[in-house]
């Protein structure tokens, strides 16, 4: 059998998707706002505060990552780095800019779960095939993967499922089971779409 060639991403490239894939996910912020609902990762983090404090999503969001990006360097790179560090801060500035273009008048909740759901999946599969994230806790289970040998993919999942938990504090049972039918559909996505050896460019 040929093997097939693997192609590098060009800069306007990897700036299309830097640029667009975090208006994906600010659209499903959006989307969870008016639902009232949560999701896992850094963002469900920023959603918990959020809602408990009532600051700025786009702050929140922001902030929390600030963190991380010490493991970031460290687990994946200068470059890696420098790219979430664009995706995050796109992601704050669509998040506070969205609000301002589009009125959100009724949403049923269950689409706004599965859509949102969807619309971080293709944000972040974008993201990830263009060799960055949305920092936080993904870089965080990447440097533990790297450093302790635990798997990023099972560190991922217990956040997050402790995230969707801690959210029966500040939510009703009904919408965290709305947030976890936004999670399946997130990983829906990601679990058809990112697999090892189907796509080829880097």
């Amino acid at each position: 059998m040929k093997q097939e060639q693997v192609t590098r991403h060009s800069l306007f490239e990897d700036a299309q998707a830097l640029l667009v894939a975090p208006m994906f996910v600010a659209f499903a912020v959006l989307l969870f706002q008016h639902a009232g609902l949560l999701t896992g990762g850094t963002v469900g983090l920023a959603f918990l505060v959020h809602y408990l404090q009532g600051w700025p999503m786009a702050w929140v969001v922001f902030l929390v990552n600030l963190p991380f990006y010490v493991f970031s360097w460290r687990a994946m790179g200068m470059v890696f780095t420098v790219k979430t560090f664009i995706c995050v801060g796109l992601l704050s500035l669509y998040t506070a800019l969205l609000p301002e273009v589009i009125a959100l008048q009724a949403v049923d909740r269950l689409f706004a779960a599965v859509m949102g759901g969807f619309l971080i999946g293709v944000g972040l599969l974008m993201i990830v095939r263009h060799k960055a994230s949305l920092g936080g806790l993904g870089v965080l289970a990447l440097y533990l993967q790297n450093t302790r040998g635990w798997s990023a993919g099972k560190v991922q999942m217990a956040a997050d499922a402790l995230i969707l938990l801690a959210g029966l504090v500040i939510r009703d049972p009904l919408t965290v089971v709305l947030s976890i039918v936004g999670a399946l559909a997130l990983n829906l996505v990601l679990a058809a779409n990112h697999k090892a050896g189907r796509y080829l460019a880097t």
